[in-house]
């Protein structure tokens, strides 16, 4: 279970209030003003369905666990055995050590050891900061070894909008490009152009029952470099996923099924991800460390009250 960080701020001239949990450096909690923007579950149990957790070095899935490095085959432990996949990285189930706290925001870290199949130490951090709309989260990478290192970064967020059923919510993803999956949920190409097809969130769509587990990328960004995702109320209020220039890649996943703290909700989760799923192998969006070097990425969630937030 681990410990549980509890942030609490008033910025703005409205009211903020997150809680991390320890294991996972897992998002648990998000209140902006009242209106609860995480799905949170019940206090005694662990992240279920990867809730908040970070992923780390590689959030999805690495196909068969196995990858090449420098010739040599490398065997990573299949963590999703019934799709004989690795999935969301090596610390999801680490206990990450607090080395800063204020009312407002934690900084927890936890290290990389070498590992089967991925033999290279690495030390990170991710820094959860209240601000007046939401929460900034800040991932920090630094490669501890001798030889460079493959790094990639996710997060698996479930996200709500207050007390609105998620089924009435509509979904914006302003990406380009659908990603192509097999059976076993590993992209099987460079994927398909959006424009006129059923995976053509940029203008948005009603959840309802729709049964999504999916990736896009070529991602539409603002002059910064940055992207917004969101889910949209029936009033024009949204709950925004932000993320830097380093997230290339976006996945959406819902679920009937998630533990809620008064038994099983329909949720859904948007994971800003630096890689697609087989970075290992594809090489999609995958960023190798040099000895010593350090990488920073950072996404958000932010609360945008209906009906005067500007599209």
């Amino acid at each position: 279970m681990g410990e549980l960080f509890e942030l609490n701020a008033s910025i703005g001239g409205h009211s903020q209030h997150a809680v991390v949990n320890q294991v996972g450096a897992a998002l648990r909690r998000l209140v902006v003003d009242g209106t609860e923007l995480v799905q949170d579950y019940p206090q005694q149990m662990p992240a279920p369905s990867c809730a908040g957790v970070v992923l780390v070095p590689w959030p999805n899935r690495v196909a068969g666990g196995n990858w090449t490095h420098q010739g040599q085959p490398e065997q990573l432990v299949l963590t999703e055995p019934d799709r004989g996949n690795a999935i969301h990285g090596l610390l999801r189930h680490s206990s990450y050590t607090q080395v800063q706290r204020s009312e407002g925001s934690v900084v927890l870290a936890a290290t990389v050891d070498p590992a089967p199949g991925y033999p290279f130490e690495l030390g990170t951090s991710v820094h959860y900061e209240l601000v007046a709309d939401g929460l900034r989260v800040i991932h920090r990478i630094r490669n501890r070894g001798g030889n460079a290192a493959p790094v990639a970064i996710g997060a698996h967020p479930y996200l709500r909008l207050g007390q609105t059923p998620v089924g009435e919510l509509s979904l914006v993803i302003n990406a380009r490009r659908h990603l192509v999956l097999d059976a076993a949920m590993i992209p099987t190409g460079t994927g398909c152009d959006v424009s006129g097809s059923a995976y053509d969130y940029r203008d948005g769509k009603l959840l309802n029952d729709e049964v999504l587990d999916d990736a896009w990328t070529e991602i539409d960004r603002d002059p910064e470099g940055g992207s917004r995702h969101w889910l949209q109320g029936p009033d024009g209020s949204r709950v925004v996923l932000h993320m830097d220039e380093n997230y290339g890649f976006i996945q959406a996943y819902t679920t009937q099924k998630f533990k809620g703290p008064s038994g099983p909700v329909h949720a859904v989760a948007l994971e800003p991800m630096t890689a697609a799923a087989n970075a290992f192998n594809n090489g999609w969006g995958l960023r190798w460390l040099a000895p010593g070097e350090t990488w920073e990425t950072s996404w958000g969630i932010t609360h945008e009250p209906g009906p005067a937030a500007d599209r």
